[in-house]
This record gives C-alpha cells, sequence and structure tokens, in this order.
C-alpha cells in the first residue's frame, strides 16, 4: 500500500529551481532513503511532505492527507527528526517530553513509559532532569529522536538520525528502526552517509538538481550503492538537454524483501 505520494514537485527560491518535477511513492511497512548531495533538494522536499512548505506546483499524498490543505493535521500524524535541531534549551527532556505528550494527546501513563523505554534504549536515564543546554550534542540528538517516536506514529521523517551519535548509540537507533519497520511502520531517512542507507533502507532514491533518480532493482553492499550515487550525480550534473526521467532503486537483500 502506498503511504505516500509524490507527483511534479516544483518549487523555486528565486531564481533557484529547488524542486523540478521531483516524483516517488514510498510504500507502508519500509525504510525509503532520500540519499543526495549538498543543495539538491531533500531538505526542501521534507518541508512540502512535513507541511511545513507550499510547493509552485505538483501534488502530495501523505497518510491520505493533502499537507498543503491540512498541515497541522499532517504534522500530527507523523513523526519529524529534523536535522542538528536542539531541543528547547529552556527545558530538560523530561519537561520537553510532557509537552509533546501534551500536543501529541498521549495519556499521562503512557507517555511515562514510553518516556522510560527510550531512556532506557538511547542510555539517558541520568539526564531526564538536565537542562537540555547542559547537555552534549549526543545526548540532545537522543532527546529529539524520542520525541519523534513518542506517539508512535505510522510514518516518521527523519533528517541524518546519527549525527552526533556516538558508535554504541548509532548501532542502538538503526537496529530500533529496523524493529520499527518490520512492525509495519514507516521510515523517510534523508541522508548524506551511505553506509548508513546501505545498512538500513529497503529502497534509495538519489536526489540530483530537484530530482528523484532511482536506479534499477537489484542487491547492493555500501560500495556498490557508493559507486552507483556517483554515477547518479556525476551523469545528472546539469547538461544542456538531458531531460532522463525517474527510475526506481530497490537494494533490499532478496531475505528483508521475502520477509516482509
Amino acid at each position: 500500500m502506498t503511504i505516500l505520494r509524490v507527483d511534479g514537485l516544483e518549487h523555486a527560491f528565486g531564481s533557484v529551481m529547488a524542486l523540478d518535477g521531483m516524483t516517488f511513492e514510498v510504500d507502508a511497512g519500509e525504510c525509503f532513503g532520500f540519499l543526495g548531495p549538498n543543495g539538491a533538494g531533500k531538505t526542501t522536499t521534507i518541508s512540502v511532505l512535513t507541511g511545513q512548505l507550499t510547493p509552485d506546483a505538483g501534488t502530495v499524498a501523505v497518510l491520505g492527507l493533502d499537507p498543503t490543505v491540512d498541515p497541522v493535521e499532517t504534522r500530527r500524524r507523523v513523526g519529524v527528526l529534523p536535522e542538528q535541531q536542539p531541543p528547547p534549551s529552556f527545558l530538560t527532556p523530561r519537561e520537553f517530553f510532557e509537552f509533546v505528550g501534551e500536543i501529541r494527546e498521549i495519556e499521562p501513563d503512557t507517555l511515562e513509559s514510553r518516556i522510560d523505554t527510550w531512556a532506557r534504549r538511547l542510555n539517558f536515564e541520568n539526564t531526564l532532569e538536565t537542562l537540555t543546554t547542559d547537555l552534549s550534542r549526543g545526548q540532545q540528538q537522543k532527546v529529539m529522536i524520542t520525541q519523534a517516536f513518542l506517539h508512535e506514529p505510522q510514518l516518521v521523517f527523519i533528517d541524518e538520525p546519527l549525527v552526533n551519535l556516538d558508535p554504541l548509540a548509532q548501532e542502538q537507533v538503526k537496529a530500533y528502526l529496523l524493529e520499527y519497520v518490520e512492525a509495519g511502520n514507516t521510515v523517510f531517512v534523508s541522508t548524506h552517509n551511505i553506509d548508513v542507507a546501505a545498512a538500513i533502507c529497503d529502497r534509495v532514491g538519489i536526489v540530483v538538481d530537484g530530482t528523484c533518480r532511482l536506479l534499477e532493482a537489484g542487491e547492493y553492499t555500501a560500495a556498490d550503492l557508493r559507486d552507483r550515487f556517483l554515477e547518479t550525480v556525476e551523469r545528472e550534473t546539469p547538461v544542456e538537454g538531458d531531460e532522463d526521467g525517474d527510475v526506481a532503486v530497490d537494494h533490499r537483500p532478496a531475505s528483508a524483501s521475502q520477509n516482509r
């Protein structure tokens, strides 16, 4: 079942075309990787999908909603982890989670249980009562990851989820994301990190100049994906008369495809 559909998105910032016919779909129960160089259109696309930006043209459907028409309900139903955005500096993690719980309408007892679970999962039980401004960047990232999943949404948008995390925390987050997807939920992960995409993503869309270019179906290692990424980016460097269309990339292991 398609849970997210993007068709012909266009958006310009002045004379810069950030999105130029962006088109792709994401199915329920998959981890979709959005891989691309700086300035390719990844963050702009996520801003549209989460109702923070209205495109100049094109259509979007997220969980059956149009985020350009109903941005509040869209953001209520999805989880969002922005890239390198710290939690409010004047709150402790627990206070921040309580605020999120109120906005997300999570029952107090359920919220406390989920806070405890995430604090144990990511090893920050001892900092729940510390002002977030006094936390390391890695600890702040753990707090932001937690807030994205507290209401247990069907779909989560995450931008560079492993930034600032130590190796142990990175493995813990990757393991959770795989469990989350295996349970039938969907992750949309934007990243520059090819190793991360190869480790956790079922399919990978390569973003170049505001379009989504996918490779052919297959099973890829990180090295293969790196080569294909470089080939695609180099091939799609603006050349007059280049009008290649969008295609699909699927590098999920055969075992994963059979189990889903």
